[in-house]
């Protein structure tokens, strides 16, 4: 949009392909598309007896994901259970300095889907930072969808989100509500206390529009 950004450094990233030129899949019918294998939430390929897991499949990259792909794969077929692949609510970590912890929805997402949303959020600099004077700052970000109440996204910039974001992930895969993350008693002094301790919202969406408090 010919805008202007001044920073220190620009990350480029341009993402991934599949290694899919050796797998000998002219051999079959297996469809591809670009260098991926789409499959369906059961990693079956348009074949039935050929299923496919992890980055190649172009769904989410990550080792975990790949792991519990196979996991549900391998319960499915040998174990006689019905596991499909979730990949809903899947916590994630730039690992930056700070670090860049995320789960959930982003606010944009979180607008388009749900309309009426509330978001929370808070910029400080933490304590280990404030007796030395760093400019380095903490970004906490909570996201509630106000029909329910629910957390559905939690997006922390911050020392250390990776290990903070795992737990907070396990509170949102499970459906916690914002009371619930009120009601929870924060650990002092720590950072993390900040994810309990937002009482008021930042701004809300009403049917999927910004509106400032």
């Amino acid at each position: 949009n010919n805008g202007k950004v001044d920073c220190d450094a620009v990350l480029y990233a341009t993402g991934r392909g599949g290694k899919i030129d050796q797998l000998n899949l002219e051999s079959t019918a297996v469809e591809t598309k670009g260098s991926f294998i789409p499959v369906d939430e059961y990693s079956k390929t348009n074949v039935d007896n050929i299923y496919a897991v992890g980055d190649v499949t172009d769904r989410i990259a990550l080792t975990p994901v790949a792991l519990m792909e196979g996991h549900c794969l391998a319960d499915t077929l040998f174990g006689g259970m019905d596991r499909k692949s979730d990949h809903k609510l899947v916590a994630s970590t730039v690992f930056t300095n700070p670090e860049i912890g995320t789960v959930g929805y982003t606010e944009e997402e979180a607008a388009e889907k749900f309309k009426d949303i509330a978001v929370y959020k808070s910029k400080f600099r933490a304590m280990k930072h404030s007796f030395p004077k760093s400019e380095t700052y903490s970004l906490f970000k909570i996201i509630v969808d106000s029909k329910t109440d629910k957390v559905v996204g939690v997006h922390v910039a911050t020392d250390g989100a990776g290990e903070m974001i795992q737990g907070v992930g396990i509170a949102v895969k499970m459906g916690a509500t914002k009371k619930d993350f009120d009601v929870t008693i924060g650990i002092h002094p720590t950072s993390a206390e900040e994810l309990v301790t937002m009482r008021s919202p930042s701004y809300h969406y009403k049917d999927g529009v910004k509106v400032e408090d």
